[in-house]
């Protein structure tokens, strides 16, 4: 194995330095000792589904076309899978240059394109994810005695935290050995091996940090394996984003600009989606006691307090109460806590909290569009000026960057992100589609823009500067240990310890017909998660 990349979704050095000093994980404390390391700065937006493409394609999401946990066609929604990415893959470059890869758990690769070698699709994919060479999870379930991308439902959902948690050890263990049965069979050049649990355990036990320990030994344990049996000649580790504590709020950005007149919104549940909204047929008719009105009022409240029907559901569900809840409770009292956006009626929305931007409804361009194309830029530019003087209740800029998209995102398929990016200040505080009370409090832990980057090898130099590096820079730093060109149109550059090779046209890549998830399961997770409201 000529080069190893080792996937560590949000690790950064504020969260591996406390473990260093434990000596809690001796086998990455080595390759960060040994070799070079360094903060890697992420992309706008810093989230993982967007964020990985774009370290291994090299390209910023308006060449890749994968900007969020979700594909949009219109005001239609789906939940992003490997169709969506419109870029060579390192591994799709090294087929090219006939070599061979094993890649596991890469999210955002369901389903994989043929390569000469192993693909095991990640975070995003089915439980049951579609691989490469066709066959193959059948056989690794039979070699390793099971083999799945997502805890089991019936323990994720449980309101035993310690069982929840074994489940995410286990997890985190068969990506190690998957990827060893793997690299034994394939013997490939190159293998990706990449660890989602490591951001998970911040979302689901926030603040638990021996939570966080346990989850990073289990990696470090798996890494040792995999460098004993393979003794890759380089070895990259890096993370998508970082992690850190959020002290600020969660901003409710389509609130603020319903009272901006920009967003329009509705009860009737063809708005942003309501993620948990009970089916239809769960529902009884409203009554004519009044009750519906006492209700409707209650979940208003709960609203402003942060209970949000969608995650009122959620909890029902841990409880076993949901389908009591849909017989018993009237439809407007459900509706009145799930008022959305309007797509279609407003000038502006959020659609996606992960986007970290404002999409415009422009005419031509959106099914119902109220934006004629000759007043975009006029109004863009008032919708900058608008949210940048937005301030939280303590005074303070809630963004510390609001920019026409084309300050981070570019390329062919741009027109498809947002129109404006909304950069938090600090990256304190979160976004979120909710409307109703503007500001409450965040989610404990999340995303921060510095990630991390470590290289050791027989191609590094270990006293080389890594100052500066990015998430762009990752893709064509692997491909200059095979001695392989990077594409011209690439974003980032190989990283100073590897030396560059020079970059190269490549020819148009061929995207292919995009396929639908439909997957409610993978909804679900993401909702659990909080990516999704």
């Amino acid at each position: 194995m000529r080069a190893l990349l080792v996937g560590l979704d949000a690790a950064c050095l504020p969260v591996l330095e406390p473990l260093f000093e434990a000596d809690a994980v001796p086998t990455l404390q080595s390759l960060f000792d040994d070799g070079v390391a360094g903060p890697l700065e992420s992309q706008i937006p810093p989230w993982t589904a967007s964020a990985w493409p774009s370290m291994y394609t090299g390209k910023n999401p308006g060449k890749h076309g994968v900007f969020d946990f979700l594909s949009f066609d219109g005001y239609d929604w789906d939940i992003v899978n490997g169709t969506d990415l419109k870029a060579r893959t390192v591994w799709d470059y090294l087929h090219e240059a006939g070599l061979t890869s094993v890649v596991v758990n890469a999210p955002v690769t369901d389903p994989p394109r043929d390569i000469d070698g192993a693909v095991v699709p990640g975070y995003l994919a089915h439980n049951d994810p579609r691989c490469h060479p066709e066959g193959l999870l059948d056989e690794l379930r039979e070699e390793l005695g099971g083999y799945q991308v997502y805890a089991n439902r019936e323990t994720d959902e449980t309101v035993d935290d310690a069982a929840k948690f074994r489940e995410y050890v286990r997890l985190t263990e068969s990506r190690g050995e998957a990827f060893r049965y793997l690299a034994d069979r394939f013997d490939p050049d190159f293998g990706f091996v990449q660890f989602q649990k490591t951001d998970a355990v911040f979302h689901d036990f926030p603040g638990d940090l021996e939570k966080v320990r346990e989850i990073y030994e289990t990696v470090d344990a798996e890494l040792e394996r995999i460098l004993d049996e393979f003794d890759p000649d380089n070895v990259v580790v890096a993370s998508d984003h970082g992690m850190g504590e959020y002290d600020g709020y969660e901003v409710r950005v389509n609130e603020l600009l319903r009272r901006g007149e920009y967003t329009e919104t509705t009860t009737d549940g063809h708005g942003v989606p309501s993620w948990f909204q009970i089916k239809d047929e769960q529902l009884v008719e409203d009554d004519t006691d009044g009750e519906s009105d006492r209700l409707q009022r209650l979940a208003r409240a709960a609203g402003k307090a942060g209970l949000t029907y969608q995650r009122g559901k959620a909890i029902l569900e841990r409880l076993g109460l949901a389908e009591f809840v849909g017989r018993h409770v009237p439809v407007s009292a459900v509706f009145a806590a799930s008022e959305t956006v309007d797509f279609a009626e407003s000038v502006a929305y959020l659609r996606s909290s992960s986007e970290l931007g404002v999409r415009l409804n422009v005419a031509g361009r959106d099914p119902d569009g109220k934006i004629p194309p000759a007043e975009y830029e006029s109004v863009r530019s008032d919708l900058v000026e608008f949210l940048s003087a937005q301030e939280t209740p303590d005074g303070d800029p809630v963004f510390e960057d609001v920019v026409p998209r084309e300050e981070y995102i570019h390329g062919p398929f741009a027109d498809d992100a947002v129109d404006v990016l909304c950069v938090p200040a600090d990256f304190e505080h979160s976004l979120s589609m909710i409307v109703d009370e503007p500001f409450v409090a965040p989610e404990p832990w999340n995303h921060k823009l510095e990630g991390v980057v470590a290289l050791r090898g027989d191609d590094v130099d270990s006293a080389a500067s890594l100052d500066g590096a990015h998430l762009f820079d990752v893709a064509p730093t692997l491909l200059s240990l095979f001695g392989v060109a990077p594409a011209t149109d690439m974003d980032g550059e190989s990283l100073g310890p590897v030396t560059a090779v020079p970059p190269e046209s490549y020819d148009e890549f061929e995207p292919r017909t995009r396929v639908r998830t439909d997957d409610d399961d993978v909804t679900e997770r993401l909702a659990d998660l909080g990516y999704l409201e």
